[in-house]
């Protein structure tokens, strides 16, 4: 199989925190929304795609084993709003309004060990 994220399927990935690997798969999806208000088709799907592949990365990872069913709703419906016809009625804030959690609590983590711990 060929990834986009080389790097990250060899191994790296799996290293992260469930909200450091939400927070990446996030930051996809913003840029595929950022793309697809821009009208540039081939960088939306690139960047959708991104977020697929991380995703299912995030989904085999073993330390997300209690978390299978929410990632799998969340790749149908990521697919659903960006590649088929929304029926579950997402919108760009919904999408938003989800991954910001993740996105904070990577951050807040990434701050409170530079502060505690200096290295």
């Amino acid at each position: 199989m060929s990834f986009i994220h080389k790097e990250l399927a060899e191994g790296r990935w799996f290293k992260l925190s469930f909200f450091d690997q939400m927070a990446n798969i996030g930051s996809e999806v913003e840029r595929t929304i950022l793309w697809r208000k821009k009208g540039d088709n081939k960088e939306n799907l690139r960047a959708f795609y991104r977020a697929l592949e991380l995703l299912d990365l995030t989904i085999q990872d073993s330390k997300n084993r209690d978390k299978l069913r929410e990632l799998c709703r969340l790749r149908e419906v990521l697919s659903d709003y960006f590649m088929y016809d929304n029926i579950y009625q997402s919108t760009d804030n919904l999408w938003h309004n989800y991954f910001f959690p993740f996105e904070y609590a990577s951050r807040i983590k990434k701050v409170n060990i530079s502060i505690e711990d200096p290295k």
